[in-house]
């Protein structure tokens, strides 16, 4: 029997974090709950999460914070939960390093459909894999692995969430097509997304600011349509 996913619920109040626990439970997840950043970042640790639910608003380290320090030695999904809807407040959550973002009150069950989405895209790569299914495009000193979830770039690891690195993937899979914001919001978070596209601006902003243009590729802003991976 294959062994269960593990989620790690960080929120304050317990009744959302038992109602998370309990949806979660039905759906044969393992979870674990805490009320507080510094446990948060402890758990990373001991609990080994496959994705993390983050509350923002938190006693003593706040969810940004928790977020950060992630992101500085783990590439684990991170779902955040808030009761700010504000645009600026998204966008720093996305800056910083989460996955999806939802605002309070929200569904249930959206939640852990959102939850099962964000894992499908982030698998990392089981020993027994065929060569012929791996998902790899390579450039001149970037190397970019969808199956195992890796980037290679100057010789170095590059840590990426997974929206990120599916991004990059997706832009340098089809060089210079041209996608539109549209395109790329469906294409990788999917149509049941609820957001705009600056959320794809967001992601190409940190994209290249950990992978710099090269003589032979760049990814290129077509003003007033999108972007596209280009190959020179």
């Amino acid at each position: 029997m294959a062994a269960k996913q593990k989620i790690l619920i960080v929120d304050d109040d317990q009744n959302i974090a038992d109602l998370i626990s309990l949806y979660l439970t039905k759906e044969c997840f393992e979870t674990m709950i805490v009320y507080d950043g510094e446990s948060a970042l402890k758990a990373l640790d001991s609990f080994s999460p496959n994705l993390i639910i983050l509350d923002l608003m938190l006693p003593g380290i706040d969810g940004y914070q928790v977020c950060r320090q992630v992101r500085a030695g783990s590439s684990t999904p991170i779902i955040m939960l808030s009761a700010k809807g504000e645009v600026f407040d998204k966008v720093l959550g996305l800056e910083l390093g989460a996955d999806d973002y939802m605002e309070k009150p929200f569904d249930t069950k959206e939640l852990v459909a959102r939850v099962k989405a964000v894992l499908r895209r982030f698998k990392p790569l089981p020993s027994t894999q065929e060569k012929s299914d791996i998902k790899c495009v390579e450039y001149p000193e970037l190397v970019i692995n969808q199956t195992n979830y890796s980037v290679m770039y100057r010789g170095k690891t590059v840590d990426m969430p997974p929206k990120e690195l599916e991004l990059l993937y997706f832009l340098a899979a089809s060089p210079n097509h041209v996608f539109t914001r549209e395109q790329l919001l469906d294409q990788i978070w999917g149509y049941e997304y609820i957001g705009d596209t600056r959320t794809v601006d967001v992601h190409i902003k940190r994209l290249r600011e950990k992978i710099k243009d090269h003589a032979n590729w760049r990814i290129a802003t077509i003003w007033g349509i999108g972007y596209k991976f280009e190959v020179t």
